[in-house]
This record gives C-alpha cells, sequence and structure tokens, in this order.
C-alpha cells in the first residue's frame, strides 16, 4: 500500500509541483491550502507525512503542528515543514513544537524527495 502525504501550501505553484513529485515516486497525494483545511484533511485522509508550509492563511504550519502534536492519536504522523523562512530560530521553533524535519524554500527536489522517503522508511 502506497504511504500517503498531505501537502498543505497556499502556493498553488509549489503545490502543482510537489503534487507531481510524490504521485510520480508512487505516494497517494492529497493536497490543503490553509491551516484549517489542513487539519480537516488530516482528519479524514490520514496521511502518513506531511509537508506544512509555515506561512499559510487562517491557521500558520507551526499552529497545525502543535495542534496535531497535541493529538495523541496522531503521534505517529510525520511532520517535514517547508518554508522561506530559513533563520536558525524559525527552524528551531519548527522542531520545536515538534516537526520531525525542516526544509527551507527554494529546495532541491531530489533532496527533498529522499528526506521523505527516508522519513517513510522506504528505500
Amino acid at each position: 500500500m502506497a504511504h500517503k502525504i498531505l501537502i498543505v501550501d497556499d502556493e498553488p505553484n509549489i503545490v502543482i509541483s510537489l503534487e507531481f513529485l510524490m504521485k510520480k515516486e508512487g505516494f497517494e497525494v492529497a493536497v490543503a491550502t490553509d491551516g484549517e483545511e489542513a487539519l480537516a484533511k488530516v482528519a479524514g485522509f490520514n496521511p502518513d507525512l506531511l509537508l506544512l508550509d509555515v506561512m499559510m492563511p487562517k491557521k500558520s504550519g507551526f499552529e497545525v503542528c502543535e495542534a496535531l502534536r497535541a493529538d495523541p492519536a496522531r503521534a505517529g504522523l510525520r511532520i517535514l515543514m517547508l518554508t522561506a523562512k530559513g533563520r536558525d530560530t524559525e527552524v528551531a521553533k519548527g522542531l520545536a513544537i515538534g516537526a520531525d524535519a525542516y526544509v527551507t524554500k527554494p529546495f532541491s527536489t531530489k533532496e527533498l524527495v529522499a528526506k521523505v522517503k527516508d522519513m517513510l522508511g522506504v528505500a
């Protein structure tokens, strides 16, 4: 069974490219374009991994991450935060609130795929 990835980003071009990339790698993919939609989609889609943007409308990636980490039923969910904010303080905050990994934009698609596969234990 394919691993499920939820892409959460409000930038259409990034969503399109990430969705294409992850589907090409054989993952089942769903998309949310803001933090509130992300939380609703997690409940219905039950992803294995979240590709989560930080700067979004309604709820930030940080708020989404905190909400998911507060839910014991989501303990196994892997969260990879994607952001244009690559300052050390932003990275530290993301990791402190429970993100499993942090990738800054622009990113190498090859490196991102490798990171996702590593986080999901896929060869």
